[in-house]
């Protein structure tokens, strides 16, 4: 029992949430970034304005203001060079990723290369970055990917290889989580990214890290019984849900703690190259992979056990099974039929990717070895070709 109490617990030191809360914090936001902030956003949040408000505000307050919103989904190692290029030469003094996971991830990478001698070649993986970095503040307008208070950044190579950062180094400074931000997501972009952050919670309590922890196990059951209690209710009436709203960026804000100390797994690794590669988006990625890495690691029986408490907690509506394979058949499936229930597609194929893909997808998730040791199960190459068979 004692291994339970032997961990690290790293998050954002200084996290706002709240309804309307962003335009509020703006003397807070000058405070910690000074007087020329450079702001990571993406051409959609552009066209529709959704960070005009608090640029107006800033610049009221006299601070200078470059946006950089070049960033594509799944960002490309262009994409941060060119970030990096813009911010130096603004000569920002701090740093603000607005958006989604890709935004923030850019930023979280500008933050650090503005801020330190560290050169991006050498510190892909754990715990390779020196620093230290610009001022740094977060700020998500989806419910998914958690990655304000992560010490993760994922960067998509030339190749179509994704690679990570991952260093508490780049944890911001202070998180900002608005709810009303996210009023306005398209319905598949809710249930894709509200599914990711559910699979953070699964895989990070479920994860054989040193590292899963009590703090990591309780965030993770909160975050599922937020998400689980609020999902279709955001997806089917999100405009006006306000407390589902509440409900999903509030859970997946603990999802994201939970599994940036207790690391994610096979899940992700698999889904990686579907993102990489054919450009499916993250969440969608994961919610393709998701039923059939339960159904390989629950072989391992002190897994299945953790499954089938989550899926008392995800889908209560299973309380009633007796029997074990009856309930593990059933857990599978009821995430297959909340993809169908969202209009999601729940086959590799529905995407137009040939079978023959498979093989070369499982070879490209062999290099996710980072995520990979995590998994419950040891996953070889012929295991991850199964799964993307059974997936397709």
């Amino acid at each position: 029992m004692s291994e339970l109490f032997n961990f690290n617990f790293n998050t954002t030191p200084n996290i706002l949430f709240g309804s309307n809360i962003l335009l509020s914090s703006v003397s807070e936001i000058k405070k910690i970034l000074g007087p020329r902030i450079f702001l990571i956003s993406d051409p959609t949040l552009s066209k529709i304005g959704l960070y005009n408000s608090l640029v107006d505000h800033l610049i009221s307050k006299g601070i200078k203001i470059k946006i950089f919103d070049k960033v594509n989904e799944d960002p490309s190692i262009e994409n941060l060079q060119s970030a990096i290029e813009e911010a130096t030469t603004f000569l920002a003094t701090g740093v603000i990723g607005f958006g989604g996971g890709s935004p923030m991830d850019v930023a979280k990478l500008t933050a650090l290369m503005l801020g330190s001698n560290d050169k991006i070649d050498e510190i892909w993986g754990v715990d390779k970055v020196v620093g230290p970095r610009l001022p740094l503040i977060l700020i998500p307008t989806t419910a998914g990917t958690g990655s304000e208070v992560t010490p993760i950044s994922i960067i998509t190579l030339s190749n179509n290889e994704k690679k990570g950062v991952s260093s508490k180094v780049i944890i911001p400074d202070l998180a900002i989580l608005d709810p009303i931000l996210t009023s306005d997501l398209p319905s598949k972009t809710t249930a894709s990214t509200g599914i990711d952050a559910m699979v953070h919670a699964i895989e990070a309590f479920t994860s054989k890290s040193k590292n899963n922890n009590p703090i990591s196990k309780a965030l993770a059951e909160k975050s599922l019984m937020l998400l689980s209690d609020s999902i279709i209710k955001a997806v089917e009436n999100g405009k006006n849900d306000a407390v589902a709203r509440n409900q999903m960026l509030l859970g997946s804000l603990m999802a994201g703690m939970s599994f940036a100390n207790s690391p994610v797994a096979a899940v992700h690794a698999l889904a990686y190259p579907l993102g990489g590669t054919y450009k499916i988006t993250h969440g969608l990625s994961n919610a393709l992979i998701l039923p059939y890495v339960i159904r390989f690691n629950m072989k391992d029986d002190e897994t299945r056990d953790s499954y089938l408490h989550l899926s008392d907690i995800i889908f209560p509506q299973l309380k009633h099974i007796k029997y074990l394979e009856d309930k593990t058949l059933a857990f599978v499936n009821e995430f297959i039929n909340l993809s169908k229930r969202f209009n999601l597609p729940t086959r590799i194929r529905d995407l137009g990717i040939p079978k023959k893909a498979c093989k070369t997808m499982s070879i490209e998730a062999m290099k996710q070895e980072r995520l990979l040791i995590n998994n419950p199960i040891r996953i070889k190459q012929e295991d991850a070709l199964k799964i993307y068979e059974q997936a397709w």
